[in-house]
């Protein structure tokens, strides 16, 4: 069946009439859609979105990351033709998804930007869909986390990165993917007593509170140890997951802007996004890859790939718990 669909299935990110299933289009040809999901802007009937935002203007080191959504659909074109290995269901027929397209904005009016996104993301969020984001740095995170907290509340944080990304700076006008968490804490957007930020490896002495899980903590105790500290802290709370690609070891995610050695593995970082199946995430995003920096393009690999496990994280709870 699978080499009989092979041979027919051609541009699936916009001939495809149904919203669930396995696709055996050729990965190395067709439109490249996330997971080759149909490209749509009506949400009606879909359940989650994904959306790309090809943003970098505000890296501290070396840009390229506007063109990550881009080279993390290429990557997926690999995944679709089974179901995520170890989950024990199949997102793809499960839930219904789709490709929401990539956010525009003036690239030449950055002052805009902020609510350009939030915005972006409540028109998803406004259709009854949730959103998993492809950037774009990380700065994008705070946008998102406006249009989360306008509907749901204040949230939990569940950031895996090299950096804590809450370096002091008390002017809101001022755009950078250093800052953001410290003013999401100081706005009252997480709740830092039940946020957690997994694989840190550089130093910010003051932590605002949040729960700091080293990327030492990780290479001592385990990633199961690790899932359930993660766990035991988050509890049912409301929880916005970002992966930052630099969480991962250079070795194994070299393209991005502000890469530190000692990192996560991808097999660390599979097992512990697979062992916190449960949490309450109501979305998410994976951010800074950097294709400019990816010659082998494994950094965009592993952005499909945590993708598609924010994807499953997102559709365990919803299959379980209800939307």
């Amino acid at each position: 069946m699978a080499l009989e669909d092979a041979k027919n299935q051609v541009d699936q990110a916009f001939s495809k009439d149904r919203k669930r299933g396995l696709v055996y289009e050729n990965s190395f040809g067709g439109a490249t859609s996330f997971l080759r999901r149909t490209y749509s802007k009506d949400l009606t009937g879909y359940d989650l979105a994904v959306t790309g935002v090809p943003f970098d203007h505000a890296v501290t080191n070396r840009p390229g990351t506007r063109l990550g959504p881009r080279a993390i659909r290429e990557a997926s074109t690999l995944q679709p033709y089974d179901p995520p290995y170890g989950w024990g269901y199949d997102p793809m027929s499960e839930l219904a998804i789709a490709d929401y397209g990539d956010m525009a904005y003036d690239y030449a009016n950055i002052s805009e930007f902020p609510d350009t996104l939030t915005s972006h993301i409540k028109g998803i969020l406004d259709q009854g869909a949730a959103s998993i984001v492809l950037g774009g740095d990380h700065y994008i995170s705070f946008p998102i986390l406006r249009a989360y907290v306008d509907k749901f509340g204040p949230l939990s944080l569940l950031q895996f990165d090299a950096h804590s990304d809450t370096w002091p700076d008390d002017d809101m006008t001022r755009i950078d993917h250093g800052t953001m968490f410290y003013k999401a804490v100081k706005l009252g957007l997480i709740d830092p007593e039940s946020s957690l930020q997994v694989g840190i490896r550089t130093t910010n002495e003051d932590t605002l509170g949040v729960n700091i899980i080293d990327a030492r903590e990780v290479h001592e105790n385990g990633p199961r140890a690790v899932a359930a500290k993660i766990k035991s802290i988050l509890g049912n709370k409301k929880t916005y997951v970002t992966f930052d690609i630099d969480c991962l070891d250079p070795a194994y995610a070299p393209g991005t802007g502000t890469p530190v050695w000692g990192g996560l593995s991808s097999g660390q970082a599979a097992i512990i996004l697979r062992d916190i199946a449960g949490i309450n995430m109501v979305g998410g995003d994976v951010v800074e890859v950097s294709p400019p920096f990816d010659s082998s393009g494994a950094t965009a690999i592993a952005g499909a790939h945590v993708a598609t496990e924010l994807i499953c994280l997102w559709g365990w709870n919803w299959l379980n718990k209800g939307s």
